[in-house]
């Protein structure tokens, strides 16, 4: 949706991360002239947003210098942390596939849609062409069922009725009411398992990744082709694999350790909230 067609945009956020992203940009920091400049933003509107994230602790004002703060590490922690399931994931993941000899990746939901990010890949003749950043209908894959099972139905509903952002693909798609059913009985099996729904010939099955607080954060999959693995072959033979492996993965992610938050002290600076002129 087009920003001035949104009227829960919100600019003044707009505004502040883009302050945050010019002075991340620089090393040396930025007088208020160069983050106007940098930004496009009028100098009293650049003014208000350094005034803003002073006051938040994310940037400190040295002379007539702006420079974040290691406060910033917080905006990132989330990400950080999502980012951190691969790290966790791809020697399992690895191991599963030499078991296997079969491809395993790992993705997480963005709207009506899968992102893959993470893949350990073994070369097909026929396969889905498919890397990191690749994005699938989340309604035709395996990986795409375990992570909208995992919603609540409002969730579920919303995700489902974001247009796609990546190449539109042909693909089997339930219908509504069986693709409730579907997700229902994933999420009480706590698998789910795609035949030739995106391509003919190619099977998947996939389980879920938890975080923690047990909250779904992604999902990784096993891929065969048809032709080589019967339904029963990926069921019997490839899911408790994939299911060991991503047991262990759940386990190390229960234990990891979150990144602690950084609590900066003295971060307020003197110049834009005393009043005293800045270049």
């Amino acid at each position: 949706m087009a920003r001035a067609d949104n009227p829960d945009f919100v600019e003044a956020i707009e505004r502040g991360l883009d302050v945050v992203r010019a002075l991340g940009a620089s090393t040396a920091g930025l007088t208020l002239s160069q983050v106007a400049e940098a930004t496009g933003l009028p100098r009293p509107t650049a003014r208000r947003a350094l005034v803003t994230l002073a006051t938040l602790g994310y940037v400190r004002e040295q002379g007539r210098v702006f420079r974040l703060t290691p406060r910033v590490l917080d905006l990132g922690c989330a990400y950080v942390d999502s980012l951190s399931v691969w790290d966790v994931a791809r020697p399992h993941l690895e191991a599963l596939v030499a078991q296997t000899g079969e491809s395993s990746s790992m993705a997480q939901l963005d709207g009506s849609e899968i992102v893959y990010v993470g893949r350990v890949a073994v070369p097909k003749i026929i396969t889905i062409a498919v890397a990191v950043g690749s994005r699938l209908p989340a309604a035709a894959t395996s990986m795409g069922h375990v992570l909208l099972a995992s919603l609540e139905p409002a969730e579920r509903r919303a995700a489902l009725a974001a247009p796609p952002r990546g190449t539109v693909r042909a693909a089997v798609t339930p219908p509504a009411r069986e693709l409730a059913a579907l997700l229902a009985r994933v999420r009480e099996e706590g698998w789910a398992i795609a035949d030739q729904c995106l391509a003919a010939g190619v099977r998947s099955v996939a389980a879920p990744l938890r975080d923690h607080d047990g909250r779904t954060v992604a999902a990784v999959n096993v891929c065969v082709h048809a032709a080589e693995h019967s339904m029963d072959a990926l069921t019997g033979r490839f899911l408790p694999l994939l299911l060991e492996a991503a047991g262990a993965i759940n386990g190390e992610l229960a234990e990891r350790r979150r990144i602690p938050h950084v609590v900066v002290e003295g971060a307020r600076p003197v110049g834009l909230l005393s009043g005293q002129p800045t270049a």
